[in-house]
């Protein structure tokens, strides 16, 4: 045997046994949402004329803009094996911060960065009494729920914000939630990219995102590894508050109107999202592709039921249903993975 036929072999071996695209793509953890979502795209074609229209896809598209955006803060948080459950509070109050330095002058770049701030500085206070009082996020989410909710209402003194058009600068403001790259594409679904791929820089290639997935993995080997899990949890929760607010700030320039209630129940369909999308609740685990895919899947399954005429109220008992049945389909995907 010449020594090129035996170099050979091992290579072939190798070859082999390296699995390939097509393989990767369906033991991936978001192979169960995938192929939902794909099965859903069908009977949208199949059942509502103009579901196939491309500029359908962009009011998808747009819909779920802010849903998405919030759900890229949450993914950091629960592959931390932790819940935000106040990010729907935390809309409302970057929203109402916005409307209200607008109405009161200032120019909208800061009042728009100011209302960024008090999402960060809401998501940090979530993270520090978590981490520092070593109360579960559960608990510490729930209270802030409605402490930042109240705040909003305070704020606001229960009263809805309208922007005026004559007011100075809310022409260019609702440009962030009203105008269109080129005159087609929703910037909103453009700022939904853009935070994505940011998301996943930051989880895929940044020594944060692997230490949020040892935190996630096991807190007490991550810490043994010299990984500040304190730290890392109260950068999910900021991260996490800060989109969260951002997304209230797009809602106002959409609308141009804003109250304190707005954004209530938000935070459970961002995060079944997240879970849709393959993260597991008990941390460790996920992916910013899985909680687009997740995203989507909500976004085009409200799509198909408003265009097939369908009463709100089914449409609210239709999306639970399919969400429970969509995270059985990955759970059991998963476990033959594992098997």
């Amino acid at each position: 045997m010449t020594a090129l036929q035996s170099d050979a072999r091992p290579q072939a071996r190798a070859s082999a046994s390296r699995p390939s695209g097509w393989t990767r793509l369906l033991h991936a953890r978001e192979s169960g949402t995938l192929s939902a979502l794909v099965v859903l795209l069908l009977i949208g074609a199949a059942l509502a004329p103009g579901f196939l229209s491309t500029q359908n896809f962009l009011t998808v598209g747009q819909q779920i803009a802010q849903i998405g955006i919030m759900a890229v803060g949450v993914t950091f948080v629960i592959i931390n094996a932790e819940i935000d459950l106040s990010v729907g509070s935390i809309y409302a109050l970057g929203a109402i911060v916005t409307g209200l330095l607008i109405s009161d002058g200032l120019p909208w770049t800061v009042a728009a960065l100011a209302g960024v701030l008090s999402g960060a500085a809401a998501g940090f206070l979530n993270g520090a009494l978590t981490v520092g009082l070593g109360i579960p996020s559960f608990i510490v989410t729930l209270g802030s729920l409605s402490v930042f909710r109240g705040l909003a209402l305070l704020l606001s003194d229960g009263s809805p914000i309208s922007l005026s058009s004559g007011t100075p600068g809310v022409a260019e403001f609702t440009l962030l939630g009203q105008g269109r790259l080129f005159g087609v594409v929703p910037m909103q679904l453009i700022f939904l990219i853009l935070t994505v791929l940011l998301g996943w820089v930051i989880l895929s290639r940044t020594r944060y995102g692997f230490h949020t997935y040892a935190v996630g993995g096991s807190q007490e080997a991550a810490r043994l590894c010299g990984i500040d899990a304190g730290r890392v949890k109260i950068l999910a929760f900021v991260m996490s508050g800060t989109l969260a607010a951002f997304a209230g700030v797009l809602g106002l320039s959409f609308l141009s109107y804003v109250q304190g209630v707005t954004g209530t129940g938000m935070e459970l369909t961002v995060i079944s999202a997240v879970i849709i999308g393959g993260a597991a609740l008990f941390g460790g685990s996920g992916t910013m592709w899985g909680t687009l895919i997740g995203v989507a899947f909500i976004g085009v399954l409200q799509n198909v039921l408003n265009l097939r005429g369908i009463s709100s109220f089914w449409q609210t008992v239709a999306t639970g249903a399919v969400i429970i049945l969509a995270v059985a389909v990955d759970t059991l995907l998963r476990r033959r993975t594992r098997s």
